[in-house]
């Protein structure tokens, strides 16, 4: 590559998602770009790991750096017209993380909805009604607290996210 600087413009998605996209307008074909990066893992060029799917790269941090809220880099290579490549990515959990999270918030909302259900039952029957209460009240607090446990591990993985981000610039720009 020459000495010529290429020019990437990044759009983000808001801080507040706890998982972060982005895209990036690339002026090489997907099927160049992806060739690139299955070189540089399957050359053990770099420390992340990396797996090519079809028009989609996974990229995970080093085992011996993975923790439980350690993140995973999905590349999806989008062919435009001029063989020009959208290249939009997106930061998240591990799979099992993320399964993990949503069967919990899943159970959660199941409860509210029964529990919401029971308080009015029981308070059409005139019946006692301070179990079906307090469960009204409390699982959305614990909905609330599994938001920032989220962000937590977002925090916790930040230093990881850079790392990936830098690496797929790295073998974007070709100096890997």
């Amino acid at each position: 590559m020459d000495n010529v600087t290429k020019l990437l413009i990044e759009k983000r998605n808001a801080e507040l998602f706890l998982r972060p996209r982005f895209s990036i307008d690339l002026d090489e074909t997907s099927d160049v770009l992806i060739q690139r990066f299955s070189d540089v893992f399957k050359n053990k060029k770099t420390n992340c790991r990396g797996v090519h799917v079809d028009q989609h790269i996974f990229m995970s941090v080093p085992k011996k750096d993975e923790h439980f809220w350690s993140p995973q880099l999905h590349l999806e290579f989008i062919q435009k017209e001029n063989n020009t490549t959208e290249m939009k990515g997106l930061f998240g959990p591990k799979p099992q993380v993320w399964t993990f999270f949503m069967f919990i918030h899943f159970v959660i909302g199941g409860l509210f909805l029964i529990s919401a259900t029971m308080l009015y039952s029981k308070i059409s029957l005139n019946e006692p009604f301070t179990f079906p209460l307090i469960m009204v009240i409390v699982l959305p607090i614990i909905w609330i607290l599994l938001y920032f446990l989220g962000s937590i591990g977002k925090d916790t993985g930040k230093p990881q996210i850079k790392y990936l981000h830098d690496v797929m610039i790295q073998i974007i720009t070709n100096q890997l």
